[in-house]
């Protein structure tokens, strides 16, 4: 058994996921190998040395598609020996490419891995792999009928049964931006932050970096000025009633973005001369109702505290993805979290949310974090589509 650790992790800042967006001139596999190609440089990391890298990308179509993953590592110009393989478990599929790097260093497997991801939303928009059919097909339409939902109703039931209101769910959302703009004011992401070069049709070249889709003026009376995004008739009836509250303003924005993670053994690592920075303490998957679909953090939270033997008061932050504002909002409720360690820095809402490359991007956040407060443990979990959820631990070192 080996012990994983990271050395480093980073990302770039969010872009709008639409035409207009600052990453969106960006071909999708190169904005992930301009991230791969930093991330060895400033560790003066031979990448020969990369036994396989691992991206995750939930829209794996047109330019995201035939394996994203290995052409953005000849993108980046790593050695033609150096691997990859791209994998989706929907919005934790980074989450899950550092959950199976670690676990390969760990089995004797890797020495030296990255985890990473990808997600374009303005080159490749939300649900374009569906090409217009049906991805789930008769029997799971007969298991869950009248029919699975999407994630905007599910966010909707989750408000419903913890019994939150417009209020609630909009004053998380505008905390979710004061967090991030005062943590992007004070450098905290300075040093996870990675600049992308943008060239402009009608103007130079410039480097996008920083985060978009923060909104430090965004108040929760601003807000409620929102009409919500998917009331339906008949979907109100089929549940009796929703509280109809899931707004844009509320909701993570459709997001451009990539992140990795430089994952090896410490033994590697100290051969190297390279720091490890923290090392991954546990390790869960789960699966869900995938009608209420956005729970799944709250039993993969539930199971890796089992699991780890570790209660969540000895938890210096905990990143929870805020895909809608109601899931970290029903999390913290169920678990008894505190408050003010969760999304410390602002989340998804404020910080976007690029799908596939999500998992790493609150990895390279909760990593900085622990460092810049001396925190020991950082739990992250991630809600994903169909009813599942990841969740590790890791440790400070």
């Amino acid at each position: 058994m080996h012990d994983a650790v990271i050395v480093d992790v980073i990302r770039t800042g969010s872009g709008r996921g639409k035409p207009g967006g600052a990453l969106s001139g960006v071909h999708p596999v190169d904005l992930l190998a301009g991230v791969l190609a930093k991330l060895v440089e400033r560790n003066g990391l031979d990448p020969a040395q990369v036994d396989d890298v691992i991206a995750g990308c939930v829209s794996q179509a047109g330019e995201q598609t035939f394996n994203l993953a290995r052409n953005a590592a000849l993108a980046a110009g790593f050695p033609i020996t150096v691997p990859g393989v791209t994998i989706d478990r929907q919005c934790g599929s980074s989450q899950q490419a550092a959950h199976f790097a670690a676990q390969g260093v760990i089995a004797g497997g890797y020495d030296i891995v990255i985890a990473c991801g990808v997600e374009s939303m303005s080159r490749v928009p939300m649900g374009s792999p569906v090409g217009g059919r049906d991805p789930f097909g008769p029997k799971v339409a007969e298991r869950f009928a009248p029919g699975l939902v999407p994630q905007g109703i599910s966010a909707e039931l989750i408000a419903a049964r913890w019994g939150f209101d417009r209020d609630a769910v909009d004053g998380y959302a505008a905390e979710s931006h004061r967090r991030a703009a005062a943590a992007a004011a004070t450098g905290r992401f300075d040093h996870e932050l990675v600049p992308v070069l943008i060239t402009a049709e009608d103007g130079p070249e410039h480097a996008h970096t920083a985060d978009e889709t923060i909104r430090p003026a965004t108040t929760a009376e601003g807000l409620a000025g929102l009409k919500p995004s998917f009331y339906d008739e008949a979907t109100d009836a089929r549940f009796g009633g929703l509280p109809w509250l899931i707004t844009p303003g509320n909701s993570s924005p459709l997001t451009d973005g990539a992140s990795a993670a430089l994952i090896m053994s410490e033994r590697r690592a100290t051969e190297l001369g390279l720091r490890p920075r923290a090392r991954f303490a546990g390790f869960a998957v789960v699966g869900d109702d995938p009608i209420m679909m956005l729970t799944g953090p709250i039993p993969a939270t539930r199971r890796i505290l089992e699991k780890t033997g570790l209660s969540l008061d000895r938890i210096d932050a905990y990143e929870v993805n805020e895909a809608f504002a109601p899931v970290p909002l029903a999390w913290a409720a169920d678990l008894d979290a505190d408050p003010e360690r969760l999304n410390p820095c602002g989340g998804a809402i404020a910080l976007g949310h690029p799908l596939g490359a999500s998992g790493t991007k609150l990895l390279a956040t909760l990593v900085n974090h622990l460092e810049a407060t001396g925190g020991r443990y950082g739990l992250q979990t991630m809600c994903e589509g169909g009813g599942m959820a990841n969740a590790m631990i890791i440790e400070r070192l």
